[in-house]
């Protein structure tokens, strides 16, 4: 009990150093930039699965310029990107924007339009693989695809998908 005491009064006396008096009511300034933005909001990063998250993140947050084998000679970059469960290209333009990319994930978790429409059209199967791809270009968009191979049995069968679980 007398340890348990003197502990809380140790923290109690220890708490106000780590307190900080800022004059004029802000901690500094902060930068704000924004990077590749529309990339992101094209890919739709807020619902993706976390590998494609994580993976589209790092290609917008990519810096060309600070990269070893930037010139102001040439006026793109590809710059691949490999994580265990996808791969991504990215063409970059000289100031760090993305022109376009191509990017490639497997056994992804898929949205559920796609596992509504597949429960749907196809009852007795289950998902044996995925495969998910979405190209971007910045003056197109994004177009986002799901290829499904489904198992039944010893019966396997391919399908194509768009987000919103339409078959193509």
């Amino acid at each position: 009990m007398k340890k348990l005491i003197l502990g809380l009064f140790i923290w109690g006396l220890t708490t106000p150093i780590f307190a900080q008096v800022v004059e004029g009511g802000t901690l500094g300034e902060v930068d704000l930039t924004a990077v590749n933005y529309k990339y992101l909001a094209a890919a739709g990063t807020k619902n993706a699965a976390l590998p494609v998250g994580y993976l589209q993140k790092h290609i917008a947050e990519y810096d060309v310029k600070e990269s070893e084998f930037y010139t102001d000679d040439y006026d793109s970059y590809k710059v691949t990107f490999f994580i265990p469960d996808g791969q991504a290209v990215a063409a970059y333009d000289k100031n760090g924007n993305i022109l376009r990319t191509i990017e490639k994930y497997k056994d992804v978790t898929l949205p559920r339009p796609v596992l509504e429409s597949v429960a749907k059209q196809y009852p007795k199967w289950s998902i044996y693989k995925d495969v998910y791809g979405i190209t971007y270009h910045q003056d197109k968009g994004a177009k986002k695809t799901y290829k499904l191979t489904l198992l039944n049995k010893d019966k396997k069968i391919k399908v194509k998908m768009d987000e919103n679980g339409n078959f193509l």
